[in-house]
């Protein structure tokens, strides 16, 4: 389970950066030009590097008659050589064999350690890089003749001590047991001091470089890519963020915000929610239809045991794609058979009219205020058959259309008696009622139907809906007694929508409608009368 968990994460992750890849390209490409220009600005400097190799032993030490002070870690020995180099005049000794100044000698030079080796490197960094190997290789020189200095003294110091002893020794002791060891100590010294006895040597000297030490251009550059690639994704995932708190991006979201089920997913497509001009039917394309098709059969499955006649769409605010979802609904189930009616109970912006090229006539304005009867107001539209399916006949669809006038009235209407018995009537002759409602968190027209019918269907667009309106409607829904079917996403990336058709829903067959024998929509005037509202 944690693992699928880490999966999921991953994956949204995943989605986060491709949504917001411009915006991570463009944070990568700019602070790479960046740090390009910027070390293109700056100042090329070369540095060279000077060994210097030191013979850790206490020769010196034990033939001048000095007992050694101890073991020495070689660690703690480094330190000391390392420091030691870096004592005495040796920048002003080498400024004045170059002609600089002692501060610059000094800014210039570096000492450290290689490791826990008895090997120090001195560095130099310059301008220029013949400079920079010249200030290093006279800097150890300088170091390495100021103690082969230091060492002669040394023996020499050591030596006329040893003198002095063997001077002041009685006569008749110059040739005894103590005389012995110094005449062996000074022989050792004279030795020491002909063959110039060196504690430290220059073990290479430094080489002209050939490529600057700084600025590191290309290294640069791929460190400002990667730098530009985290603050991108970091940006993206801030923005995410942001935008999360005012938009659900993700069909996720949607379902944690309404803590309902997912029926399934809706392609995007801009053409679903035009009208078509004066004639023509909108063609669905194969994907459309697939996914109507999908959520008419869950809607069916979730109905199993229980009646579900009548089911009321609702968004969390206009542009949510309701009316679009209510009218492929009702399309996909007209086509497998079932007798259907799609009910415009948005008064305020009638729409369906247009998009089904319905004739002028009376609707369902007329129909609440008795003006006109209900077989009159209902249209039939021919919604031709579903593909595979054995055709009869061609499949027709009943609207129930508002008129194209507004009513002044449209809440108290909705709420009025007349409606119910619409609704009653409507469920005692068709097999599905589908009611396009207006958005409860606008408008109130929606409340008074929660209890009217046998379901209630939550459409909410991703990328489009607000978080504020979804928890107002989910928080609506659960104060009401509305029985909450599911949720559709609407606006699904088609990339996306194969991963989202199953999530929370059950693998349902699509097999045609078991109900008594299909029977055409419109010919409701055959069956039962259908009295006006009142009658």
């Amino acid at each position: 389970m944690q693992q699928d968990s880490d999966a999921l994460d991953f994956a949204q992750a995943l989605r986060v950066i491709r949504r917001r890849a411009l915006l991570v390209l463009f944070c990568a490409i700019v602070v790479a030009a960046a740090a390009f220009g910027f070390s293109k600005l700056q100042t090329k400097e070369y540095t060279a590097t000077a060994s210097l190799i030191f013979r850790n032993t206490p020769l010196s030490q034990q033939v001048a008659g000095i007992s050694p002070t101890g073991t020495t870690s070689q660690l703690a020995q480094q330190t000391s050589n390392v420091e030691l180099v870096g004592l005495g005049d040796m920048a002003a000794l080498t400024a004045r064999r170059l002609g600089l100044s002692e501060a610059e000698v000094r800014e210039a030079v570096s000492v450290h350690g290689q490791g826990e080796s008895n090997v120090a490197s001195v560095s130099a960094t310059a301008k220029s890089p013949q400079l920079a190997a010249e200030v290093a290789t006279i800097y150890a020189r300088q170091f390495v003749r100021e103690q082969q200095q230091v060492n002669r003294r040394f023996f020499a110091s050591a030596l006329a001590l040893v003198r002095r002893q063997l001077a002041e020794l009685p006569a008749g002791q110059r040739f005894g047991p103590v005389a012995v060891p110094l005449q062996n100590r000074a022989q050792a010294l004279e030795l020491l001091e002909g063959l110039k006895y060196d504690n430290v040597q220059v073990a290479q000297r430094a080489l002209v470089p050939t490529s600057p030490s700084t600025p590191k251009t290309a290294r640069n550059t791929v460190l400002g890519l990667l730098l530009g690639l985290l603050l991108g994704i970091g940006l993206a995932f801030v923005l995410e963020r942001l935008e999360r708190d005012r938009r659900l991006r993700e069909p996720e979201d949607l379902e944690a915000t309404y803590r309902l089920g997912l029926l399934g997913g809706i392609p995007a497509s801009p053409r679903l929610a035009r009208t078509p001009p004066a004639g023509e039917r909108l063609a669905l394309t194969p994907a459309e239809a697939e996914a109507f098709q999908l959520i008419r059969a869950r809607l069916r499955f979730s109905s199993v045991g229980r009646d579900m006649h009548s089911v009321l769409v609702c968004a969390g605010e206009r542009g949510d794609g309701a009316t679009t979802v209510s009218r492929g609904l009702a399309e996909a189930a007209a086509r497998m058979g079932s007798r259907v009616l799609l009910v415009e109970a948005d008064m305020r912006v009638p729409v369906l009219a247009g998009k089904f090229g319905l004739r002028p006539g009376p609707g369902l304005p007329e129909v609440l205020g008795g003006a006109a009867a209900m077989d009159v107001a209902i249209q039939s539209v021919d919604v031709g058959s579903s593909a595979g399916q054995p055709s009869a006949g061609r499949k027709t669809l009943d609207v129930l259309a508002c008129s194209a006038a507004p009513p002044p009235n449209p809440g108290e209407l909705i709420e009025g008696h007349a409606m119910e018995i619409v609704l009653d009537r409507a469920r005692s002759i068709y097999d599905l009622v589908l009611i396009d409602a207006p958005s409860p968190t606008e408008f109130a027209d929606a409340f008074s139907l929660f209890d009217r019918v046998d379901g209630v269907v939550v459409v909410s667009c991703v990328g489009h809906s607000r978080r504020i309106s979804a928890e107002r409607l989910a928080h609506a829904l659960e104060g009401s007694r509305a029985r909450q079917i599911g949720l559709i996403a609407n606006g699904v990336r088609p990339a996306s929508l194969d991963s989202y058709s199953g999530a929370s829903g059950h693998a349902v067959a699509d097999d045609a409608h078991q109900a008594s024998p299909p029977a055409l929509n419109g010919a409701t005037t055959s069956d039962a009368p259908v009295p006006t509202p009142g009658a």
